[in-house]
This record gives structure tokens, C-alpha cells and sequence, in this order.
């Protein structure tokens, strides 16, 4: 129940900051972004193995890019900010299409359904990259694994973008870059990692080729 509520609150937070700047609230697309966001927080609080609730909030010593999220947020509250001011005031992105808002909104929410899966299938879902020995730490293969080798990481670096679409706002995309950025790094360290320190992710990588979208990388 802590892991929901601060999800919760935290979208929340968001989401009053981008109405905020907006300063209106008759913004479906705002409405449809939000009950996808909190309603996904809400189904991997219910979920997600409990103790990997207690390292997501409290992660284990050591390991490697431990402030990922730290270094994401600003830009990620900078997204909702602008999304808010062009909507809301300054129609920089004046004409968006309806269509295109549409199709953001069923992409954005189908890749955080395959975050909300991800995150539950593999109870190691660590926002540090670590081996948990503590936690008898083993290789996940199941779920979308069987597909890619990070399918969390595929969804938001894809559903990201889309969101902001379905949010209306071209320049809203332009902090997502910055968060984008720092995921494929991720990414890479994470991989590089586990095929170092985790026992079967080697031979894993060569039967799963592709670390984020199958046919391409």
C-alpha cells in the first residue's frame, strides 16, 4: 500500500503541475494520460513481489547507476510543464491532430501494460543495476523476456514519446530526449553488467538477440 499511494501521489503531483500550467481543465487527452498512468501504479503496487517493493524503494548496496531516476526527473517534469503551457496557453503546437492524439494515447497505454508486466513477471525489477545475491537473485526468461532482454526499458523509451503525443504537444517531446538518453545508457550498462555478474545471462543474450526491439537492436 506505500508503494501505491506514492505512485499515486506522485502522479498526482504531476499532473496538478501540468494542469497547473495549463491553467484549464477541460483537457480529455490530460484526463485519459493520467487514469492510464495511475491506474498502471496502481495494478504493479498490487502485484509486484513484496520484496521487490522494499528494494524499490530502499535499494540494496552496490551495483552501478544508482541515480538514473534523480538525473530523469527534472527533464520528465520539464515534459509535463511544456505539454501544459502549449496546451494550455501558448498553442505552440497549434492544429495537433486529433488522430495523432488518439493513436498516442493506445500506444502510450499498451507500452505501460508491458511495463506493468515486465515489472511483475521479474522480481528483481531493481531501479539500481546490482546482482541481489540477498534475494537468491536468478535469471528471468518468462513473460516478454522470452522476446527481448528489457522489455521495461523498451516500453518506456517507446510509450514515452507517444504519450507526449497524446498529450498534444509537439514540444513537449524536446525534454524527453534527455530521459531517452539516459534509458539507452541504461540499458547498455545493464546489459554489460549482467552478462558479467549474473549466472546464465550470457548464454541468454545469445539465444535472446535483441535487447529492446526485436529485428532491430
Amino acid at each position: 500500500m506505500k508503494l501505491a499511494f506514492l505512485r499515486v501521489l506522485f502522479t498526482a503531483l504531476l499532473m496538478t503541475l501540468l494542469f497547473g500550467c495549463a491553467g484549464r481543465l477541460d483537457l480529455p487527452f490530460f484526463w485519459a494520460w493520467l487514469i492510464v498512468s495511475v491506474a498502471a501504479s496502481l495494478v504493479i503496487a498490487r502485484h509486484m513481489n513484496p520484496d521487490l517493493i522494499k528494494e524499490r524503494l530502499r535499494p540494496g548496496q552496490g551495483g552501478a547507476d544508482r541515480y538514473v531516476r534523480i538525473m530523469a526527473t527534472p527533464f520528465w517534469v520539464a515534459h509535463l510543464v511544456v505539454a501544459g503551457l502549449d496546451v494550455g496557453h501558448f498553442h505552440w503546437s497549434a492544429h495537433f491532430p486529433l488522430a495523432l492524439q488518439a493513436v498516442g494515447m493506445i500506444v502510450f497505454a499498451a507500452m505501460y501494460a508491458l511495463v506493468v508486466w515486465a515489472i511483475c513477471v521479474n522480481r528483481f525489477f531493481s531501479p539500481v543495476v546490482r546482482i541481489q545475491p540477498e534475494r537468491a537473485h536468478v535469471l528471468v526468461t518468462s513473460g516478454p523476456y522470452r522476446w527481448v532482454r528489457h522489455p521495461g526499458y523498451a516500453a518506456l523509451i517507446i510509450g514515452m514519446p507517444f504519450g507526449g503525443l497524446a498529450l498534444g504537444s509537439w514540444w513537449s517531446l524536446v525534454p524527453l530526449f534527455v530521459v531517452l538518453a539516459l534509458l539507452l545508457r541504461r540499458t547498455i550498462i545493464e546489459d554489460r553488467f549482467l552478462q558479467q555478474g549474473l549466472a546464465g545471462y550470457a548464454d541468454y543474450a545469445r539465444r535472446v538477440r535483441y535487447r529492446l526491439v526485436p529485428g532491430v537492436w
